[in-house]
């Protein structure tokens, strides 16, 4: 399996884990907006480009 698309696949996880990650009650309540912004576009991004990638080698053979 190619490096990138692992790569890809650990920074989808990674975006999952920034939604998940509890800061209730803990000095970085204040950031829980952005860390769900960042981890949404993450997610958004680099399913977008699996995506690409993927079609891409389908058109390709």
């Amino acid at each position: 399996m190619d490096r990138f698309i692992l790569l890809m696949l650990a920074s989808i996880f990674a975006g999952f884990a920034l939604l998940k990650v509890p800061l209730a009650d803990t000095f970085l309540s204040g950031l829980q907006p952005i860390t769900n912004l960042i981890g949404i576009l993450a997610i958004v991004i680099f399913s977008l480009v699996l995506i690409f990638k993927g079609s891409m080698a389908l058109l390709n053979k």
